[in-house]
C-alpha cells in the first residue's frame, strides 16, 4: 500500500497551514510525522484520510487520487484521531460490533473477536468502555481503526497521555500491526520515533524540513561540541583536565565522575593517555552520542 503526497497546500482563509508538500510511503513502512504544535500534521493527516479537500495538490493510494466521495478508498484507511471518539456506555464488543455494520464487514462476528484477541482486548470486551483505563480506550480505537483491515493505518497521537506501562504496550501492538500494513503515525515524542517508526518526515510552520530515517535525523545536525562522560576508579581533582586543551567546559559530578564538553576534536585518545600516565583506572570514557530532540529543535527553531 503505497502512499504518495504531491504539492499539497491548504489555506484556511489567511492562515497557510500546509505549504506544497510532498513526500512517498512505501508499503508496509512506519513514517513517523513530527513537528511543533500548529506544524500542520493534524491537517495533513485529514487530507490524506480525504476528511478534508487540500487547496492545491493531491495524495494517491496505490495511485487512485484521495477523493472525499471515493468510498473504495476509505475502504483502505484505518483512522485514530488524537481525541478518540468513543461512546462510553457502549460495551467493547458492542461498540466494535456497531463499527463494523457502519463498515458493512461480511463474518462480522469472527472478524470482532480476532480484532479483540490482536489489540489485546479478550479481558476487557465485556466492559463498558467508560470505565476502562486511558491505554485500554486507546486499544478499543485502534481495535476500531482495524476491524475493516485497512492496507493503511492512520494514528494520530496515540499514545498521548499514556502511563510508561501503557506506553511500551501500545507502541509494542503498533509495531507488530505495521508488519503487513503501511502506517502513518503523527506524535510529538522523540523516544516513540525512534522505537516504531522506518522514516521520519519533520514539518515545521506547514512545510517539510527533513525526511530521512531516525539515524540520518541525528546526523543532519550534528553538534558543534562534544560531550564526554569519565569514571576513575581513584577520587581525581577536576583540575586532573586542566592540561588538556578544547575543553569549554567541565562538570563534576561525583568524587570520580566528570562530564566534559569540548570542541569538535574528540579528546578521548588524549584523556586515555593521561590517565594512564597518572596512574589511574578508567571505568568510564564515552561519548555522548547526538539525540533525536537536538536535531529536532535545531531543525524547526
Amino acid at each position: 500500500m503505497s502512499v504518495i503526497v504531491e504539492d499539497v497546500s491548504k489555506i484556511y482563509g489567511n492562515q497557510q497551514a500546509l505549504n506544497n508538500i510532498s513526500f512517498s510511503v512505501d508499503s508496509g513502512s512506519v513514517l513517523g510525522i513530527l513537528g511543533p504544535n500548529g506544524a500542520g500534521k493534524s491537517t495533513l493527516l485529514k487530507i490524506i484520510t480525504g476528511y478534508l479537500l487540500p487547496t492545491s495538490g493531491m495524495v494517491k493510494i496505490n495511485d487512485l487520487k484521495v477523493d472525499p466521495d471515493n468510498l473504495s478508498i476509505k475502504r483502505l484507511i484505518g483512522y485514530l484521531p488524537e481525541n478518540n471518539p468513543l461512546y462510553p456506555d457502549l460495551y467493547v464488543r458492542e461498540y466494535l460490533r456497531l463499527m463494523a455494520g457502519i463498515y458493512k464487514i461480511p463474518k462480522r462476528n469472527l472478524r470482532i473477536e480476532e480484532t479483540i484477541e490482536m489489540t489485546g482486548l479478550c479481558n476487557e470486551a465485556t466492559k463498558k468502555i467508560g470505565v476502562l483505563s486511558k491505554g485500554y480506550r486507546q486499544r478499543v480505537g485502534l481495535a476500531q481503526a482495524l476491524l475493516h483491515d485497512p492496507a493503511l493505518l492512520i494514528l494520530d497521537e496515540p499514545t498521548s497521555g499514556l502511563d510508561p506501562g501503557q506506553l511500551v504496550e501500545i507502541r509494542q501492538l503498533i509495531r507488530n500491526i505495521s508488519s503487513n500494513k503501511t502506517v502513518l503515525l503523527s506524535t510529538h515524542i522523540m523516544q516513540e520515533v525512534e522505537a516504531i517508526c522506518d522514516r521520519v518526515l519533520i514539518l515545521n510552520q506547514g512545510r517539510v524540513v527533513a525526511i530521512e530515517t531516525p539515524d540520518n535525523i541525528k546526523k543532519i545536525t550534528p553538534s558543534k561540541t562534544r560531550r564526554i562522560e569519565i569514571e576513575f576508579k581513584e577520587v581525581v581533582p577536576i583540575t586532573f583536565f586542566d592540561s588538556l586543551s578544547g575543553i569549554l567546559k567541565k562538570e563534576q559530578t561525583s568524587d570520580y565522575k566528570f562530564s566534559l564538553h569540548t570542541t569538535e576534536v574528540d579528546l578521548r585518545p588524549e584523556i586515555f593517555k593521561l590517565a594512564v600516565k597518572s596512574n589511574l583506572t578508567l571505568l568510564t570514557l564515552h561519548e555522548q552520542e547526538s539525540s533525536m530532540e537536538k536535531s529536532f529543535l535545531e531543525l524547526v527553531k
